[in-house]
């Protein structure tokens, strides 16, 4: 989907609602409160109503859109922009490209990005198996004076986990410990895995004896300078840690750390679809199913 076309297809209130109906409830309308299948169209703002429990509601009721005052179309561009961004949009590039440099609120332009990231964390993950990476990186800034780096500066943890030509997972970690390693692993790593491959970090071994995966634990000696040893590498967790970084430093410059984890969710989401045409409607899909985000939630 490209901005010309969204532009035409879903120019009006109108089309973006037809196009949300039919995502939301491929199958037919439901009431959203007692599932009831029994409904009936209203004339005005097209609204539905439910035989069964008299609730009255519409497409986006109940959803990431719900008690928006944008228009649909400012929204269904905000979504396509975020998609289409490979590193990443922030707040304020989106409120420029909307609404120009002396109109809208940097506030909704940030609050938008946020629903839109938050309908992108309610994803289904399923285990990874097959060959799978793991590492770890600190991202933030650093204390004044402090020259720090790596694993003894005062930074966020994130945690990655990739599977070679499958998904990625980015977690903001508490520490890098064995035991939130261990935690980490058993629940995105299945059972079944072939191998797991991590540089020399010393928590790794004891990660993976608490998840039972010794024998299937893989090392790459970055330290000795050997990146790449026939199919034991991370190059492919890192090049994802890379693009990472890239967005942090260009696109958004700072992140807090209570919010760390939704921008982790957007780059991850988008990520594993990279190459889907799809892309633009499955984000819609995702928006129209996943709970309401209020600011004060946001904000607590």
């Amino acid at each position: 989907m490209t901005l010309p076309e969204v532009n035409s297809l879903y120019s009006t209130d109108d089309r973006c609602r037809e196009l949300l109906e039919r995502l939301r409830w491929p199958e037919g309308v439901m009431c959203p409160r007692c599932k009831d299948t029994r409904v009936s169209r209203l004339k005005e703002y097209a609204r539905y109503e439910c035989v069964g429990c008299e609730y009255q509601f519409t497409a986006t009721s109940g959803t990431i859109f719900h008690d928006s005052h944008l228009p649909l179309p400012i929204w269904f561009v905000a979504v396509l922009l975020l998609c289409e961004a490979k590193k990443g949009m922030s707040a304020m590039q989106l409120k420029r490209t909307l609404w120009g440099i002396d109109k809208g609120s940097y506030k909704t332009a940030w609050y938008l990005c946020h629903r839109i990231r938050a309908a992108m964390s309610q994803v289904d993950r399923p285990m990874m198996d097959g060959t799978v990476e793991i590492d770890e990186t600190y991202v933030g800034g650093k204390k004044r004076g402090a020259c720090i780096r790596g694993r003894g500066a005062e930074k966020e943890v994130v945690i990655g986990i990739r599977q070679r030509s499958g998904d990625l997972r980015f977690f903001h970690a508490k520490d890098a410990k064995s035991a939130t390693l261990a935690e980490y692993i058993r629940e995105n790593v299945s059972e079944d895995v072939d191998v797991i491959v991590t540089d020399e970090w010393s928590a790794y071994p004891d990660a993976m004896r608490r998840t039972d995966n010794v024998k299937k634990h893989k090392t790459i000696r970055h330290k000795g300078h050997v990146y790449v040893d026939g199919d034991i590498y991370t190059n492919t967790v890192e090049s994802a840690f890379s693009l990472l970084k890239r967005g942090i430093m260009g696109t958004w410059h700072k992140i807090s750390a209570k919010h760390l984890q939704a921008y982790l969710d957007e780059m991850t989401f988008r990520f594993d679809r990279r190459k889907r045409s799809d892309l633009f409607i499955d984000t819609l899909r995702h928006m129209v199913t996943a709970d309401p985000l209020t600011f004060e939630r946001l904000t607590a």
